[in-house]
């Protein structure tokens, strides 16, 4: 009777891509992207809007995306593959962008449709745009590699 042992995992493709950082190295520095880039948005609007208080004030106005994107991380265990533009990017996008609107309303702070507008767009361009820069490099990392 032949014996069956059980078969290793085999590698995703997106794995094969990533030579030289572990899953761990690379999803604790997109998970570093994301919240540089939440507290960018909130630093820039705070900037168009002429507002005081640089520091506190970023967080004040940050610290709602940043609970929306740690929640998205956690629900849809982004860690597993925090690159890919599905589900990782736009799960974070929009968790970030829910979770932070109803959570600036909850606090008392504005909710109004031009800046959920804003927001949607000018995440989205954030936390996708480098995911989707990352996809086009691991693609001509990838066909090098088979040149």
């Amino acid at each position: 009777m032949p014996s069956r042992s059980p078969q290793a995992p085999r590698p995703s493709v997106h794995d094969a891509a990533k030579p030289g950082l572990p899953p761990g190295q690379t999803a604790a520095l997109a998970a570093c992207a994301d919240a540089f880039l939440i507290l960018l948005f909130a630093a820039i609007g705070r900037d168009a809007h002429q507002r005081g208080e640089i520091i506190t004030g970023v967080f004040a106005t940050a610290w709602p995306f940043l609970a929306g994107a740690a929640l998205a991380w956690l629900v849809l265990r982004l860690w597993r593959d925090p690159l890919r533009l599905w589900p990782a990017g736009v799960g974070v996008w929009l968790g970030t962008v829910g979770v932070g609107m109803i959570l600036r309303a909850v606090t008392g702070q504005t909710v109004v449709l031009p800046f959920i507008i804003v927001a949607l767009l000018s995440l989205g361009v954030f936390l996708l745009g480098y995911r989707l820069v990352a996809a086009g490099v691991r693609r001509l990392r990838s066909r090098r590699r088979q040149a």
